[in-house]
């Protein structure tokens, strides 16, 4: 598989090769939702908590004598069938996170790549953004035809793309990520990706 690589100007500078085991497999849907589910799950802080009858402050005196009234019987007012009492059941602290094997989510990447193989742009890096100015960044994703949701995959810590970040943080729409934090969700999102040459190759090594 190949495909043309343009510099951040919107210039071809020549061809691509692209894996066909990592860009071009069939997209697996269900692997694909399932490592979504695992994303936004492992993502939840899962810190809701409800007291139990035994944690509600008060309720320590019986609230009318065991017999006689014609009421049922009753020794605390922080029962659960009382406005004020314990919850049954309710939430407490809890994980919702879950694993899923080094494979499946190796193919789920590979599926999403091959997904989105018509929204991909490949650049040779970012080093024509000489400043790190905001101005430069939309030019360049103006010349490279990219809008909407803009996913950016890049070494930002790279010489050549020293000024990246600072350039496309006060750009909403955009979103920066480094290769080794490839993910689902990002790439299911974004209208576009736009890939750099050394990301590829890192990608590619590391699924395939």
């Amino acid at each position: 598989m190949t495909n043309e690589i343009l510099s951040t100007t919107g210039e071809k500078l020549g061809e691509i090769t692209l894996d066909k085991n990592v860009f071009g497999v069939e997209p697996n849907i269900h692997v694909m939702h399932l490592a979504l589910r695992r994303q936004l799950n492992n993502a939840r802080s899962g810190n809701a908590c409800t007291k139990t009858r035994a944690e509600v402050a008060g309720g320590g005196r019986k609230p009318w004598k065991q017999k006689g009234t014609g009421r049922a019987r009753a020794g605390s007012l922080r029962s659960p069938l009382f406005a004020g009492g314990g919850v049954i059941f309710g939430p407490k602290p809890r994980s919702y996170a879950f694993n899923m094997p080094q494979k499946a989510r190796k193919l789920a990447l590979k599926s999403a790549l091959s997904a989105r193989a018509s929204q991909l742009v490949f650049v040779k890096d970012f080093s024509t953004i000489a400043e790190p100015k905001t101005k430069l960044m939309a030019a360049s994703l103006k010349s490279l035809n990219v809008s909407g949701k803009v996913l950016i995959i890049a070494d930002t810590k790279a010489e050549e793309n020293k000024n990246l970040e600072l350039s496309a943080r006060n750009i909403p729409s955009v979103k920066l990520l480094l290769p080794t934090n490839l993910n689902v969700k990002d790439l299911l999102e974004a209208d576009y990706v736009v890939m750099t040459e050394a990301a590829v190759k890192e990608i590619t090594e590391r699924l395939s």
